[in-house]
């Protein structure tokens, strides 16, 4: 069940691929079939298989031998992890369907961000209907709610004072719906534990990737904010307990 679990996550994974690389271009992600960025030949099944492809072509394109992004076997390895750690945490269970959910708006998103320091309206508001909608199910709709609103206000104020200080946007419009995504998962107290640890590892990131550079240098904090997302979902309960007085 783990080796199946693992290999389903890849699967989801590969197709996260075709969102990441798709959604920002424009392009349908239903159709062309997928095709080499390079040279745009169609891409056959059997050099398609998650992550095992990538090993047999040793990363190269079959046909114009151009470098693969390492990202795509990075891609379906995380997911098919996260879809085996939640089955592992959470057993068969309407908890386990809602992490595997919150995981797959997280990863595109995240590498989205990365490429483009853009967050697709398409991929967050739809996340936050999906979180209220967990919420409900799971009768922790106030707690979903709250946490929403939680993390919305909380990155929109750190936007306003980011204008206000830099006159300029220190956050993006996106990083108010994804935090408000979030919390809906999360509830509005594991929020403080989401946004310290993205706030810590963005920052950290920040400063390895500033150095020796002259020019300014601008942090995607998609990603620091999903992994803390996922960080709180997973140990909330033990975080809330170990701070608690």
């Amino acid at each position: 069940m783990a080796a199946f679990l693992f290999i389903l996550g890849t699967a989801f994974g590969s197709f996260l691929n075709v969102l990441i690389f798709r959604l920002p271009k424009g392009i349908s992600i239903v159709s062309p079939r997928s095709f080499c960025p390079s040279c745009g030949k169609n891409i056959p099944w059997y050099d398609n298989i998650p992550i095992l492809s990538y090993i047999l072509l040793r990363g190269k394109c079959r046909n114009c031998g151009a470098r693969i992004s390492i990202r795509y076997p990075v891609v379906e390895g995380l997911t098919g992890v996260l879809f085996l750690t939640g089955y592992l945490l959470y057993g068969f269970s309407l908890q386990y369907i809602e992490f595997l959910v919150l995981v797959l708006f997280l990863i595109p998103i995240s590498f989205i961000d990365l490429d483009t320091m853009l967050i697709p309206d398409v991929l967050s508001i739809p996340g936050l209907m999906f979180g209220l909608l967990f919420a409900l199910l799971r009768g922790r709709i106030m707690d979903g709610v709250s946490g929403a609103l939680a993390g919305a206000s909380i990155i929109a104020l750190l936007y306003f004072v980011g204008r206000l200080i830099y006159k300029k946007e220190a956050m993006g419009v996106g990083d108010i719906q994804l935090a408000a995504l979030i919390g809906a998962f999360t509830g509005w107290k594991s929020m403080f534990f989401v946004l310290f640890i993205a706030s810590f590892t963005g920052a950290v990131y920040g400063l390895i990737a500033v150095r020796g550079k002259k020019e300014e240098n601008i942090v995607p904090f998609a990603p620091f904010l999903s992994l803390g997302a996922v960080v709180a979902y997973i140990g909330g309960k033990h975080l809330l307990y170990f701070f608690s007085p």
